[in-house]
């Protein structure tokens, strides 16, 4: 044990850097995960205690005030109902911030459906002007009990009593109206009453609202929601933030995993004589294999821990809506369970990758087994030995100067490029390389590098056989290509002394002219080629090591794609379905003509576009869906179309998502709806992108609706704003030009309840670095130790020390490039499918995918190149100046 505590602390010692990054790693993933599950609790278990608690109904029907309600009591499956209740539509204001409501006349405090009470008290029959507000309707207001409430274009004013929560749907300004429970001598003339319906099978939902549709009459429903509906609503983006984090949290715990597997099995390769030393002295494979277990078990139990606690600690202290799920999430049953469990399978997963690769090192004999002479990637290939210069036969090359001068070649000289086998002189055995490597440390001797060479003769002419040497001829390679110029053919390949050896990676000593002077040729760097030749030899290590570093890259490229969608939804919103900005509800019989004219009247609206939104009944009786229509065949209205085209003709119409979902439609066909009593058959000749009614919405022109009903006046108005004018501002305008007699909101944008995720695709990004970072320290400690086998090597062939320096940051540039082309190639078609493939559920529908920009991406690949280079430098120029004992050590 003693000894193993000991190799595990000289292997810590050695390798700081990358323990102190794995620590990091896997606290990180961590924290994403636990906050992930936190995100999840969050969004699902308040909305179903309330529901619980309040004994919610699982359907809500909107009918007009002749439906006879009582006999829904009666039928099967339905355990109880709330009301009906009287309601009646209305818009309050406080402190400037007005909302529309739905004032529900409630006498007692209901058992089904029965509100929480979170601030003040319930209704007092003494106050007839006391009311409870919907706690989120409470907090768009910013009111709180005592407050009073003003009914514009009314003398009425409402005092507010008490605040609570309600598992219906929730308040969304221009979309769903908030709750009031208010006396029913609050509500004195009612417009329709309200009706819930508690099941013994709440998966039998469809069927329930069915049957109660058939026995009412489709002429009396005004409006159904369901309470999934309810609950989608309040799941809402907190569910979508728990889906981002846990996605990135197990994409880089795999990450993780893959490099700590990569940088076990580089670290084996490197000790392998250690490994061999300590079984040699007594060490079983078991003890090999726990060494590298408990190490790697060890700091990822440090991690997990260490997250665990942070996140424990901190709480509800996190700002923002993390704090928030953070704080909820401690108080559920199941948080302490996955307080362990979540940092226990991160462990065991890391455990379980170590154990693989550390399986290896206990296979390793106690005696080494010696490295086969030729590396297992091969030589260089053609292309490379021709980058670098290499020939495989020899040529003469025109000089001026001095030379050994032959009959009718004056001034020539022949030299044998390095790497040219040559035949064996007398009293060799074989055959060895005629290279003169004289002047290869860089001696100032013109002659260094100079080979005796005969002078060759004309071309085709024999020369006869030296003695001792049978069969040896020199051959003029001139004209070798078939041109008669007997120049023609001739190659400058630079001796080993001379500029542009492989020693030199400079310039070419080129082509001599007609006079005898050379012409430059610029030859490339040795330095790139075998770096190049390192970085991809041996495949199956190579490409290995490429996909380790391909996946966290990849990651990065999602979570850059996630960042910029978000930022097309606030900066571009008119791409994503919202061309509008302001939504305009006027006041019965103030006139079309004038309000129209008054909206368009200010200097910050480009546009108003009239419509009207109306529920309708969709076919089977199961549901509402919302059924507008906005702007005329003259001035249609702008909408974001994903397929299809614009509707512009009779009965055509355009459809969101989750209304194709809910038909199971597509574009080109036919649906029926019913609007009161009243059918609607419209042609769906295009999709648009539907941010509103988790996309259950069909939109037509004001005039098709007309129509079917002459009678629709618009009841409200969609606002295009001029670029640069401030919606407060032009609403604030609008508000008191209409004298109270419209009521302005600003269009909800989907990506405001984004914006949490700014930090935590920021916090994720910084996650999947660290592990990027891991596995380039890794390949950077592999491709170093494998440069020290070859030091000598490449010394004896001139390198010198910079060179050597550069094969090694070359070679890892290059896996670092190649791991930066494979991410953004799968990336960037991965985040777009993800992106939409959210968006198609969340009812909104494919489209709203934005890429990262060209800039932002090559910004990013060149950062992490160039970041790699720089990391590979130091080390690889500490090995390249090592000393010729620790080189010899090395490599024995």
């Amino acid at each position: 044990m003693r000894a193993t505590l000991r190799w595990a602390h000289s292997d810590l010692r050695t390798h700081r850097g990358e323990a102190l990054f794995l620590v990091l790693a896997t606290a990180g993933i961590v924290a994403s995960l636990l906050l992930a599950t936190a995100l999840f609790g969050y969004a699902t278990n308040p909305w179903q205690r309330v529901f619980a608690q309040a004994r919610g109904a699982h359907v809500w029907l909107h009918t007009d005030r002749a439906a006879d309600t009582g006999k829904l009591a009666a039928l099967d499956g339905v355990q109880s109902v709330a009301g009906p209740y009287p309601t009646a539509s209305a818009t309050v204001a406080v402190r400037g911030t007005r909302a529309s409501v739905e004032l529900r006349g409630t006498a007692e405090e209901p058992e089904v459906g029965r509100p929480l009470l979170t601030a003040g008290h319930w209704l007092d029959a003494d106050d007839p002007d006391g009311v409870v507000l919907e706690s989120r309707l409470a907090r768009a207001l910013l009111a709180q009990p005592g407050d009073t409430l003003a009914l514009p274009g009314t003398p009425r004013t409402l005092t507010v009593l008490g605040i609570a929560d309600s598992p219906e749907r929730r308040y969304r300004p221009g979309e769903q109206p908030g709750l009031v429970w208010a006396p029913p001598d609050a509500v004195p003339d009612p417009g329709g009453q309200v009706i819930g319906l508690r099941l013994t099978d709440p998966g039998e939902t469809d069927y329930a609202v069915q049957r109660a549709v058939t026995v009412l009459g489709a002429g009396a429903i005004g409006q159904v929601s369901t309470w999934e509906q309810a609950r989608a609503e309040a799941q809402g983006d907190n569910r979508l933030l728990g889906q981002v984090l846990g996605l990135f949290g197990l994409g880089a715990l795999l990450a993780a995993g893959l490099a700590v597997h990569g940088a076990i099995g580089t670290r084996i390769r490197g000790h392998l004589r250690d490994i061999s030393v300590l079984k040699a002295i007594g060490f079983t494979p078991g003890q090999v294999v726990r060494v590298f277990l408990l190490q790697h078990l060890a700091y990822a139990l440090l991690g997990a821990v260490t997250a665990a606690g942070l996140t424990q600690a901190l709480g509800s202290r996190v700002p923002g809506r993390l704090g928030d799920a953070l704080g909820v999430w401690q108080g559920l049953p199941g948080h302490t369970v996955a307080l362990f469990a979540v940092p226990a399978c991160v462990v065991l997963f890391i455990g379980a990758t170590t154990g693989l690769a550390a399986w290896r090192a206990g296979r390793v004999p106690p005696v080494p087994v010696p490295r086969p002479a030729a590396a297992q990637g091969g030589g260089l290939s053609g292309a490379a030995r021709g980058v670098l210069g290499l020939r495989v036969f020899r040529v003469p090359v025109r000089v001026r100067g001095r030379g050994v001068r032959g009959a009718g070649e004056p001034g020539v000289r022949t030299v044998t490029v390095a790497g040219t086998p040559t035949p064996a002189e007398p009293g060799t055995l074989g055959h060895h390389r005629d290279t003169d490597l004289s002047g290869i440390d860089g001696s100032d001797d013109p002659r260094a590098g100079e080979t005796n060479a005969r002078t060759p003769t004309a071309p085709d002419t024999p020369t006869p056989a030296e003695p001792g040497t049978p069969g040896r001829r020199d051959t003029d390679l001139s004209g070798i290509d078939g041109s008669d110029d007997p120049r023609a053919g001739e190659s400058d390949v630079p001796s080993p002394a001379e500029p542009g050896n492989v020693g030199s990676g400079g310039t070419g000593t080129g082509r001599c002219g007609a006079s005898g002077a050379r012409e430059p040729e610029v030859r490339v760097p040795p330095a790139l080629v075998l770096g190049w030749h390192k970085a991809f030899a041996r495949r199956p290590r190579s490409f290995a090591a490429v996909a380790r570093l391909t996946l966290p890259l990849l990651l990065i490229v999602v979570a850059m794609s996630a960042w910029t969608t978000i930022d097309r939804f606030h900066d571009r919103p008119e791409q994503i379905g919202l061309p509008t900005a302001l939504t305009v509800r006027a006041e019965a019989g103030s006139g079309t003509a004038g309000t129209r004219a008054l909206l368009e009247r200010d200097p910050g609206v480009a546009a108003a576009y009239p419509g009207v939104e109306v529920a309708a009944l969709v076919p089977g009786q199961t549901a509402t869906i919302a059924l507008r229509g906005l702007g005329t065949r003259e001035d249609p209205y702008p909408y974001t179309l994903a397929e299809g085209r614009r509707a512009h003709g009779p009965d055509e119409a355009v459809a969101g998502q989750g209304l194709l979902d809910l038909l199971e439609v597509g574009v080109g066909d036919w649906v029926r709806m019913t609007v009161g009593d009243r059918p609607q058959i419209l042609h769906i000749v295009g999709r648009s992108i539907e941010p509103e009614n988790a996309g259950r919405v069909i939109s037509t022109s004001l005039d098709t609706l007309r129509e079917n009903d002459p009678r629709l006046e618009p009841a409200l108005y969609q606002l295009r704003l001029h670029p640069g004018a401030d919606p407060d501002e032009v609403a604030d305008r609008l508000a008191d030009a209409g004298r109270g007699r419209l009521d302005v909101h600003a269009v909800a944008n989907p990506a405001d309840g984004l914006s949490p995720l700014r930090p935590v695709v920021l916090g994720l990004i910084a996650v999947l670095a660290l592990v990027g970072l891991i596995e380039l320290l890794t390949a950077i400690g592999g491709t170093v130790r494998e440069s020290e086998r070859d030091l000598l090597a490449l010394k004896a062939i001139g390198l010198s020390p910079r060179q050597i320096t550069g094969i090694t940051v070359t070679a890892t540039g290059c896996t670092a490039l190649a791991a930066v082309l494979l991410a953004a190639a799968l990336g960037l078609p991965l985040a777009h499918w993800l992106i939409d493939a959210q968006g198609a559920s969340s009812g909104i529908g494919a489209g709203i995918a934005q890429a990262p920009s060209p800039g932002l991406l090559m910004l990013v690949g060149a950062a992490a190149v160039l970041g790699a280079a720089a990391l590979a430098a130091v080390p690889a120029a500490r090995a390249a100046r090592r000393r010729l004992a620790d080189t010899l050590g090395a490599v024995a």
